[in-house]
């Protein structure tokens, strides 16, 4: 197939789009790819879709090979399923809603799991009937509040989405290991660097779940890796290592002391060691307990408080902590907010003070109070007295206060102890989050009432899997992944043209060859994206538009033609390039093409 510049729906410019703050986004309109139709929205262009079938391709030949069948649901869906596993409410804002002109509530499909569990059960009744895993790749739709960096947040894409079903967890298991062996295919194939992680299930529910995230530093994803196990987990995931409880005999009864002008954890330090030094060595933040008040926020706007205790060297992690909410928001409590409990004195907040439990078990505010994981048994703190200018020192956590329960919500750092090996430690990086594997359990089958005869004519709940990919992430991964300083760069097998050919000069014999060698290409079934624009289009616009348009091999029929009978064959991504004889550049090409 020839795709022909004079002709192509095609317009490059020379400057960055002016929304656009990623390079895969800068690039990907630049050079023709997409166009923005409004936030989060784009419109794919001919070499764009060109890229964007490929991926689909790649997806939809290793889903056919576990031996998952294809189906396709409907964007536009009915309020009704979604009520009924409450998600229409736990939404939120994060879904479009409409209604027609019966009044009836419908949304735009941002996932379909009811639609998935809802078509299994009107069709199969029998065990015999299972396993079963199904799949679609469509367009979702989620009201983003903030989208951005191009494809890769979104208020429009599309996914491939698929979900196993099972009589038992052992079945369960294995569809588990069978789409997850599936990803690393597609991953592999599609040609970027990526990890697997592992993840929260968030409001998806079910047990074990998995991300695969492309490395790139513009993701929005941050995940640890260990430098000397095989350990790696979204920061959401991370477990902390929980140190053993202690000790406390010989730790003195907690006491308030007086430390004036001293609401954040900097200057208390400064205070302690001025004014309450220790023998053994100076006070540091991670000594003290820094307690953090919150709001809760469900999809209907309650709003319940929560407190949160960790070390002082710490701060919460809003997303990690979301992680562990879902679907409820998290928000900063407000200084109205805070008026509601006078026992509660705005930077000397602490659990506990003079025999009286301020937050956690029995507390007299009446907050739930959890605690990072390294608030154990016996540790000792430093802490707000709940009285202006006073913190309590020596507050020891089971003998002074007890906590609600634990919750990792504390920032990860580079250096922290490795959850799963001695000695290890962790380094943090950034993903882009392309696919995502969970095993759903019962969730969605109990609350839409899936069930099956098993082999002893018993009605048993199915079990579910679910498995999502990016799909028009993925093109936006590829690019970033692979991009240089001059223009995009794709991986043969996702490239919209196995060659980008270009008829540098005016003169005919030029043109001629340059048609007679795109033809033989065609023939031979290499895709060809042919410069063939006569008239004011110079060499050099040629050759800028073929390193920003990232075909992997361009051939450039120029001024050699007529000195040696010779072409250019240049490799986008090495920059390296050869002179071939004009006869055999077509032998040449193709055996490349079909090599790789």
């Amino acid at each position: 197939m020839i795709m022909r510049m004079s002709s192509l729906f095609l317009r490059t410019l020379r400057e960055d789009p002016a929304d656009a703050e990623v390079p895969s986004h800068k690039l990907l309109v630049r050079a023709g790819y997409i166009r923005r139709a409004a936030p989060g929205i784009y419109t794919w262009l001919p070499l764009g879709l060109k890229v964007l079938r490929k991926v689909e391709g790649i997806v939809r030949q290793e889903m056919d090979a576990i031996g998952a069948q294809e189906l396709t649901f409907p964007a536009l869906l009915p309020r009704e399923p979604y009520e009924a596993t409450n998600r229409w409410t736990e939404y939120g804002d994060g879904i479009f809603r409409l209604k027609d002109r019966k009044d009836a509530d419908y949304l735009l499909g941002p996932t379909h799991e009811e639609m998935f569990t809802l078509v299994v059960k009107d069709l199969y009744s029998s065990y015999k009937d299972l396993p079963l895993s199904i799949y679609q790749i469509q367009n979702k739709y989620r009201d983003e509040a903030r989208p951005r960096a191009g494809l890769l947040r979104g208020r429009e894409f599309i996914m491939k989405d698929s979900y196993s079903f099972d009589v038992d967890d052992a079945g369960l298991e294995e569809s588990y290991a069978k789409h997850r062996d599936a990803y690393v295919r597609i991953f592999d194939r599609l040609g970027f660097e990526y990890v697997i992680v592992k993840a929260t299930s968030g409001a998806m529910g079910g047990s074990r779940s998995e991300e695969f995230l492309a490395r790139a530093d513009v993701g929005e994803d941050t995940y640890v890796r260990c430098t000397h196990c095989d350990y790696a987990a979204n920061v959401e995931a991370v477990e902390t290592r929980v140190p053993a409880a202690q000790p406390f005999d010989g730790v003195p009864a907690a006491h308030a002391e007086d430390t004036p002008d001293t609401p954040t954890i900097d200057s208390l330090v400064a205070v302690l060691n001025a004014e309450h030094p220790r023998a053994d060595r100076p006070w540091v933040a991670g000594d003290t307990l820094k307690n953090v008040l919150v709001m809760l926020v469900s999809p209907t706007g309650e709003r319940t408080p929560l407190a949160i205790g960790l070390p002082g060297d710490r701060e919460v992690d809003l997303k990690r902590l979301g992680g562990q909410i879902e679907p409820l928001d998290v928000e900063p409590m407000t200084e109205e907010e805070l008026k509601a409990f006078p026992a509660l004195v705005k930077g000397y907040i602490g659990p506990a003070h003079a025999g009286r439990t301020i937050l956690g078990e029995e507390s007299e505010s009446g907050i739930r109070y959890v605690v990072d994981p390294r608030v154990v048994e016996g540790t000792a703190w430093v802490t707000g007295a709940n009285v202006a200018g006073q913190h309590v020192l020596d507050l020891v956590a089971g003998r002074d206060f007890t906590a609600d329960g634990t919750i990792e919500a504390a920032e990860v750092r580079d250096g922290d102890a490795c959850p799963r090996c001695e000695g290890g430690t962790l380094e943090t990086a950034r993903g882009i989050e392309m696919g995502h594997v969970f095993q759903l359990g019962r969730k969605y089958a109990e609350a839409l009432d899936l069930k099956v005869l098993d082999e002893n004519g018993k009605l048993v709940t199915v079990t579910m899997g679910s498995y999502g990919i990016g799909v028009t992430r993925a093109v936006a991964a590829i690019a970033e992944g692979t991009l240089d300083e001059i223009g995009l760069c794709w991986p043969r097998h996702v490239a919209p043209a196995d060659v980008h050919l270009v008829a540098a000069g005016k003169d005919e014999e030029i043109f001629a060859a340059a048609d007679r060698i795109a033809a033989e290409l065609s023939e031979a079934g290499v895709e060809v994206l042919y410069d063939d624009r006569t008239g004011k289009i110079s060499p050099g616009v040629k050759f800028k538009d073929a390193e920003l348009i990232g075909v992997p091999t361009i051939v450039v029929v120029g001024r050699n033609l007529a000195t040696d009978g010779t072409v250019e064959v240049r490799d986008r991504a090495s920059g390296e390039k050869q002179q071939v004889a004009v006869d055999h550049v077509v032998g040449q090409l193709v055996d490349l093409v079909r090599r790789h």
